[in-house]
This record gives structure tokens, sequence and C-alpha cells, in this order.
């Protein structure tokens, strides 16, 4: 970062969005294919409020070990002690290219190696722009996290105790479809992260009262794309079988990436392409002002 971090206001949101559109636009943001083309596009980021009562209903909704931010942000820093009020959460929404976008949409059983690489090369790069952002949040003097990268953080079977989707939803950056992914501004071809610092900034407003608004199916019964693009049932009009979901990864895993591409990675994606909620908000599902 060249620019020294403001004291207050909302210059300090800006030094942050920055921050993270600046490592984005770097060489470290690579699929791994051999023109080093990037693994995302521009991103979009969101900030909810350390204290926002929808972090303790998660822990209803995905589970009771799901953390608040105070939490993940003391298990970070167990000598200092921080009001929630005091602290924000920064998350981001990274978009697949349209080069990925566009050779998922061809597949109809397995995943491109593009969509592959941007799981694989693409978590890694999002894994670096969570310690980047700690970083240089550290050297600009604000003490934060990457719950993720908390030695306490785990997924047990299909939740965790930090879901990035999850805080990009209380951060006003999506809302979910029937098939769970998060529909984004930029689509719900993409992949979120988040960080916890110490510090409070405005928050991003919500511009949704329920977690199902931006999806076709639920907003107005006009779509079940994804459930047709599933290539073993998993999505239904009763929603998403996250264990056959995920048995179906894990087979991808072993029997087709790794052979095929030399890494190994759980991914699929054919839900995320091809529908009308790949790369925007349907229009006819965006809340009405």
């Amino acid at each position: 970062m060249g620019k020294e971090m403001p004291s207050a206001g909302a210059g300090q949101a800006d030094w942050i969005v920055e921050a993270v559109a600046g490592y984005c636009d770097s060489a470290h943001n690579r699929l791994g294919m051999p023109d080093e083309e990037p693994a995302f596009a521009t991103p979009l980021v969101g900030f909810a409020a350390g204290e926002d009562p929808l972090f303790e209903a998660l822990k209803q909704h995905v589970g009771p070990s799901h953390w608040t931010p105070a939490e993940a942000f003391a298990l970070a820093y167990p000598e200092c002690a921080v009001a929630a009020d005091k602290l924000s959460v920064i998350s981001w929404i990274l978009p697949h290219t349209p080069q990925t976008r566009r050779d998922n949409r061809r597949q109809t059983t397995l995943p491109a190696e593009r969509w592959a690489r941007a799981k694989f090369a693409g978590e890694q790069f999002n894994v670096a722009l969570r310690e980047h952002l700690v970083t240089a949040l550290a050297k600009a003097g604000i003490a934060a996290v990457a719950p993720t990268r908390l030695p306490q953080w785990s997924m047990a079977a299909v939740t965790s105790n930090w879901s990035e989707r999850h805080i990009a939803y209380a951060a006003g950056l999506g809302t979910f479809g029937l098939c769970d992914g998060l529909i984004t501004p930029l689509g719900k071809a993409m992949r979120c992260g988040s960080v916890v610092a110490g510090l409070a900034v405005a928050a991003t407003p919500r511009p949704y009262s329920d977690h199902h608004a931006y999806c076709g199916f639920f907003s107005a019964k006009r779509c079940a794309r994804c459930v047709k693009r599933c290539p073993v049932g998993a999505i239904s009009e009763r929603g998403h079988d996250k264990a056959a979901c995920r048995a179906y990864l894990e087979r991808l895993r072993h029997e087709f990436i790794e052979p095929r591409f030399g890494f190994s990675t759980d991914a699929c994606g054919l839900c995320q392409t091809r529908v009308p909620c790949e790369s925007h908000i349907p229009s006819r599902s965006r809340p009405r002002r």
C-alpha cells in the first residue's frame, strides 16, 4: 500500500477496498494456466459491524459453534479485550473470470479445467489475500484476524465455525439460492473471504431482509435452473442435499481432478454456471426500492 490509512471515517473503508483490489490486480492472482491469466476478476468488498445481532443469529442458522466476530478476534488476541462495537468484518467477493464461467457453462457432468484451477489455485490466492490484508492492517496499527486461518477453525461435515458465505450475506453482499450458493451483484460464480479488524467502519447496507431475496425460485417461482444443472440430483425444489453434493465432489477429486490435472481439490460448480444468476442478480429477483 502506498498511502497511509486515515485515522477514521469513510477513508478507512476506501483504503481497505483499495488494499483488496490492489492485491487482486497483482501477479499473485493467477489461475495456473500457461498464459498467466488471473484466477478472478475485479472484487467486490462489503463491511459488517462487529456488534450486528445477525452474527448471534447465525449460531442458530449455521450451528452453535459458529463464531461471532468478537469470538474469532478473541481467539487471535486473547490478551486484548475488544468490545464487539469496536470491530468490523471485511468481506469480499472474488468473481470467476468470463473465460472460467464460459468453460464451465459448456460442461454437463464434470468441471472444466479452468474451474478446477480456480478452486485450487484461486483458493490459494484467497488465503494469501486474507493474510495480505491482515499484514497491511497490522502495518497501519490495526489488529486483524482471518478467522478461517485460525488453528481452531474447522469444517465439520457440511458446516464450519466461520462460514464465508454467511459472513458475506451479513456484509450486504448477497443472498442464498436454491442450491445454497450465494447470489451477489457479481453473480453466484465466485468465491468469498473475510477478515475481522479492530476498527469501526460504516457497515454496508443490506438491501434485503429475506435470505433468499435474489433467488428467482424463491422470489417468484420462476427459476429452478440449478436443479437441472446438478449431475447427481443433489438439488431439488426442496433444496440442497449437502451430503449427496459432498459425496460427488469427493468422487470428482479422486477419480477426475487428481488424475487429469495433477492437483487435489473438490470442484464442480455446474449449478453456478449456465444459470440466470451466474454473473449478476436476475432482474426479476432484485428487491424493489
